[in-house]
């Protein structure tokens, strides 16, 4: 009989999965999809991609895309900008040219939350 992992125990092995190119391109194709005007988690931009559990590794391909991705459209979970200092200001600067509201410091996520349709992809 398999012993079921906690939730610290899943997460150790995660962190330890090896990289995957497929994993990576599947993630940069979910956050191409997200339209300007719209914003997703890293939690929904992982799923979309198929992974439901890596939403760390979205922030992982986002650092590594130089900037060729559309990163400001990917938000915390609740809508919070999580980039630090300048590049938060960046992030929400951006956001607001593309004509995104905020609540307080949160996106709205009522009117500009984009809904993935994974079976387009």
């Amino acid at each position: 009989m398999r012993k079921k992992l906690s939730a610290r125990e899943a997460a150790r092995k995660l962190i330890r999965t090896p990289k995957s190119e497929q994993r990576d391109m599947a993630i940069r194709k979910a956050i191409l999809q997200i339209p300007k005007g719209k914003v997703a988690t890293y939690g929904q931009v992982a799923a979309a991609a198929g992974y439901p559990l890596y939403h760390r590794q979205v922030v992982q391909v986002l650092r590594r895309s130089g900037g060729k991705l559309p990163w400001q459209r990917v938000v915390g979970a609740s809508g919070e900008i999580k980039s630090p200092l300048e590049a938060g200001r960046e992030q929400r600067f951006r956001l607001e040219m593309e004509g995104v509201r905020f609540r307080g410091k949160r996106v709205d996520m009522v009117e500009h939350q984009h809904v993935f349709r994974t079976w387009e992809f």
